[in-house]
C-alpha cells in the first residue's frame, strides 16, 4: 500500500516568523499522523532556518510517529542524526542561499562520502535514502552505495505541470528510474513540489511506495484545514 509521509517543516516557519512557541511542530508532528498521515517528514538545515535540533530530538521520541529526517552530508548533521536517532534518514543536497532544495545530489562527486555516511546509519539500523534526480546512472550508483531507498526529486515535473507544459519526458524519465529500482530491490520514493495534480499522475506508477509533501499541504490548510487536506492526498495515493 502506498504511503503519505508529510513534511512539517513550513509549520516552523510560521512559529520562527515570530520568534515564539506557537504554532509548535511536536504537536504537528503528533495531529498528521493522528489525522491520516504514515509518517513525519522534518529537514534539520544547516541554517536551522525552520526546524532545530531541540524539535527533531522531541519528534524522534515520540513512539508511535516515523519520523524521516532530511539531513545534507555536513559532518556535525550526520553527528547529530545518529544522536537523535529518527526511524528514516534521506541525504540530500543542501546549499545555504537556496530557497527549497533544487535537485538530486551529485552522486558521482560524493560518493566516497556517501558510502561512509550510509555505513554509519546502516551500523545504527537506520533506513537510508537518497534523494535523486530521475535516473538511470544515479539509480545504479545508489545500488552501489547500499542504500535503502531512494527518493526521486519531482520538481520538474510539478514544474511543468503547474505551467502546463508538456511533462511526458520527465514523467518516463521517473518510470525508467522507478522500475530499475524496483528491479534492483530499492524502495521507490517521490517528493517536492508535488500537488494534487502530479500526485495523482505519479501514483500511476506502480513501483513508487512513498510520496513526501510538505509546502503544498501546510500551504492548502490554509484554506481547507490540515485533515481534509491530508485526507484527499490519501485518497489521490491508495485509488
Amino acid at each position: 500500500m502506498k504511503r503519505l509521509g508529510v513534511n512539517i517543516d513550513h509549520v516552523a516557519t510560521v512559529r520562527n516568523a515570530r520568534g515564539e512557541k506557537h504554532p509548535d511542530p511536536t504537536y504537528a508532528a503528533n495531529q498528521v499522523i493522528m489525522m491520516g498521515a504514515d509518517s513525519v517528514t522534518i529537514h534539520l538545515r544547516e541554517d536551522r532556518r525552520h526546524i532545530n535540533y531541540h524539535d527533531a530530538k522531541k519528534i524522534c521520541k515520540i513512539k508511535k510517529i516515523f519520523v524521516n529526517l532530511e539531513i545534507s552530508m555536513n559532518d556535525k548533521i550526520v553527528k547529530n542524526a545518529l544522536k537523535i536517532k529518527p526511524n528514516y534518514i534521506c541525504i540530500v543536497p543542501e546549499n545555504r542561499k537556496e530557497i527549497t532544495t533544487e535537485g538530486g545530489l551529485n552522486l558521482i562527486k560524493n560518493k566516497d562520502k556517501l558510502k561512509r555516511i550510509i555505513n554509519k546509519f546502516k551500523k545504527a539500523n537506520i533506513r537510508t535514502s537518497l534523494f535523486i534526480n530521475p535516473s538511470i546512472r544515479d539509480i545504479k550508483l545508489s545500488k552501489k552505495l547500499n542504500v535503502d531507498c531512494v527518493e526521486i526529486h519531482t520538481g520538474k515535473i510539478s514544474n511543468l505541470v503547474k505551467l502546463k507544459k508538456s511533462y511526458i519526458l520527465e514523467l518516463n524519465r521517473i518510470k525508467e528510474t522507478s522500475k530499475l529500482a524496483n528491479k534492483l530491490d530499492i524502495e521507490v520514493h517521490a517528493g517536492h513540489g508535488l500537488d494534487y495534480k502530479t500526485t495523482q499522475l505519479l501514483t500511476k506508477i506502480k513501483e513508487i511506495q512513498e510520496f513526501n509533501i510538505g509546502h503544498f499541504i501546510i500551504g492548502e490548510s490554509i484554506f481547507l484545514g490540515l485533515k481534509k487536506v491530508i485526507k484527499k492526498f490519501k485518497k489521490i495515493i491508495r485509488n
